[in-house]
């Protein structure tokens, strides 16, 4: 099995647990707040690991260039505005219309992919990732309650036109990871995803303390308050930042985010199996999609 394939698998399972461990968060502090522990607690973590990777390999930190530097910076503040974005979506009373659309990061990411790096990508992909895409949003839509006619009708909307810049945003930080992280022109993957995501995960923590200390120092007060629980957050995050790097470094963004969209089948699975929660039936052919999606990508990327 190819190496990105068993890290997105671990990053996605990895995410999905974040996600878990974030959700208790949420009675202490607002959406952003919860957002924040995952730079602030997930920073120390991607120092120690970069300084072992240094020890054990004796090299030296990569050398940082303008285009590294510039592509860090949209990547990072492309992230915090996509969850931004995504939060904005529950003040909407049709906020499910937006979330859905939101789903469309993969899609996205594909089409920054191949304007900025030239990415190539084959038919069978391009085919297997709108097939899992066709998944996610039939998956949203089931659990939203959502039909197709308000669906397409709802086009011109704000949620929808929210939801499209938080998918394109995820998209756009997404490529430029792996931008920057080629930039660096070593061969030594693990040395340049890991120097990459030490920085980006600086500068979100420096351009997010500064933000919460302006505009909710609440939050800031609660992230440090609830340092226990905050501190798993960041550690499993970072875990998982680490196999999304590191993938995302050895392999086309598009189809490491295509990949990881069999979160959604780990989520189904903890919620079937171990939850005993129902399952109707356009969950079910949505979890069908997205599997028949990753197995075709696999096979024809």
């Amino acid at each position: 099995m190819p190496l990105w394939i068993g890290l997105t698998l671990v990053a996605a399972f990895l995410q999905n647990t974040r996600s878990t461990l974030q959700k208790r968060l949420t009675g202490e502090m607002s959406a952003l707040g919860a957002t924040y522990v995952r730079f602030v607690y997930g920073l120390p973590i991607a120092a120690i690991y970069f300084a072992a990777l240094m020890a054990l390999k004796g090299d030296a930190a990569p050398t940082p260039n303008t285009w590294f530097l510039v592509y860090c910076v949209i990547g990072g503040l492309a992230q915090i505005w996509a969850t931004v974005l995504l939060v904005a979506l529950f003040a909407y009373r049709n906020f499910a219309v937006g979330t859905t659309y939101s789903k469309t990061e993969t899609i996205q990411t594909a089409v920054f992919g191949v304007i900025v790096l030239g990415d190539h990508l084959t038919f069978g992909a391009v085919a297997a990732i709108l097939i899992s895409l066709a998944g996610v949003i039939a998956i949203s839509m089931a659990k939203s309650h959502l039909t197709a006619a308000n669906f397409i009708r709802s086009l011109s909307e704000k949620p929808t036109l929210t939801g499209l810049g938080s998918g394109a945003l995820y998209g756009v930080a997404a490529v430029s990871y792996r931008a920057a992280s080629l930039s660096l022109g070593t061969s030594d993957f693990l040395m340049s995803a890991s120097y990459t995501l030490l920085v980006v995960l600086l500068i979100q923590t420096v351009c997010m303390t500064i933000w919460l200390a302006w505009r909710a120092p609440d939050d800031l007060r609660a992230s440090m308050r609830t340092w226990r629980p905050s501190s798993m957050v960041g550690l499993v995050g970072a875990l998982a930042s680490v196999g999304w790097f590191t993938a995302m470094t050895i392999q086309n963004a598009a189809y490491v985010r295509a990949l990881g969209q069999i979160e959604l089948v780990f989520t189904f699975i903890s919620s079937h199996f171990i939850f005993r929660e129902k399952t109707n039936r356009m969950e079910l052919i949505g979890i069908l999609l997205v599997i028949g999606g990753i197995v075709m990508l696999l096979l024809l990327h």
